[in-house]
């Protein structure tokens, strides 16, 4: 194996597939509610879909303020919520992502 077809092969690991009915995705739970925390922010919705590089949740708020955050991910109840329109997809970046997890309810109210 030559030096670029070294690097092409390393490449193509470290690389996200472009095919995303080969990913195993079976963790992500179709129309679940979820907290997702990436770099930046926190996010909470319904997931609808979920692709090779990306999270598309409905019902989605942004979340400035967890509160107490075992308290909030227990209960779904957040301190601080600023709501995306109703039925507005929001779209997460699966290469920003720090965790996510199962919430009870979604936070529809700004607080």
């Amino acid at each position: 194996m030559t030096d670029i077809e070294t690097i092409v092969a390393i490449v193509k690991a470290m690389s996200p597939s472009a095919d995303p009915s080969s990913d195993d995705n079976s963790h992500w739970p179709i129309g679940g509610n979820m907290m997702i925390r990436t770099v930046t922010h926190i996010v909470t919705g319904k997931i609808v879909k979920v692709t090779s590089s990306e999270i598309v949740v409905t019902d989605a708020a942004w979340i400035a303020d967890t509160g107490r955050y075992a308290g909030a991910v227990a209960s779904g109840d957040f301190g601080e919520v600023e709501p995306y329109p109703e039925g507005q997809q929001v779209i997460v970046g699966r290469g920003a992502l720090i965790d996510a997890t199962v919430i009870p309810k979604l936070p529809r109210v700004q607080k």
